[in-house]
């Protein structure tokens, strides 16, 4: 960026301006770009970074980061392995949260609604705009399974590395995304004393109703 941006002086606005309903976007996709072209204005790292958190078979919680690659009324994007833990567990379990951590601006979002694939089109085609080295690892990892040692993942890059040398690296068949089609959005703004500003747009048949919820 081309200017300094004071954090604390920024926070500090966002928590004396709080958040109303009025005025608030019908869809809250809109709310969400907004702060998220607020974040990217602070030069926030890994602005579009999100917690994803799902339940596993056996029934225990799980959490990881993951990047936002998209989002828009249809819901939010995110890739990963289908066989990874995260993936066996939306196989088991589709509904999910989503937690995007603008904490620098007293601010949070929480996301709840359930996960489907994306087609094999939108993944093949996201899979092709990716740096190569990520290309590469996608194939080279079994991801969240258990393996002997650093080296064992290093012979397996330069094996498939050397495998594709002057082609396309293929899109793995258990390799895709996931759009979360979301329920409710809650936007959390930070105040003083504790008495923070939550806002909720929940679905219904008639399209979003926004609700304050106790802080």
């Amino acid at each position: 960026m081309s200017h300094h941006v004071d954090l604390a002086t920024l926070r500090r606005d966002y928590q004396a301006a709080g958040l109303s309903a009025a005025g608030l976007p019908a869809e809250p996709v809109d709310l969400w770009q907004a702060w998220l072209a607020d974040a990217t204005e602070a030069d926030l790292p890994e602005v579009n970074a999100m917690v994803v958190s799902t339940v596993d078979p056996d029934g225990a919680p799980s959490s990881r980061t993951v990047l936002c690659k998209g989002a828009d009324r249809e819901g939010f994007v995110f890739y990963t392995n289908y066989e990874s833990r995260k993936g066996i567990a939306i196989a088991h379990e589709a509904r999910v949260s989503l937690l995007f951590p603008w904490h620098a601006l007293a601010r949070q979002v929480i996301v709840s609604g359930r996960a489907a694939r994306l087609s094999r089109e939108e993944s093949t085609a996201y899979f092709a705009s990716r740096p190569r080295g990520a290309q590469v690892s996608a194939l080279a990892s079994a991801q969240s399974s258990v393996i002997g040692s650093r080296d064992v993942l290093d012979e397996r890059v330069a094996e498939i590395s050397a495998r594709y040398a002057g082609s396309d690296v293929p899109c793995p068949p258990n390799w895709g995304g996931y759009r979360v089609r979301p329920d409710t959005v809650e936007f959390w703004q930070g105040r003083h004393d504790r008495l923070h500003d939550r806002l909720r747009y929940a679905c219904d048949r008639d399209g979003w109703r926004i609700e304050r919820l106790s802080p």
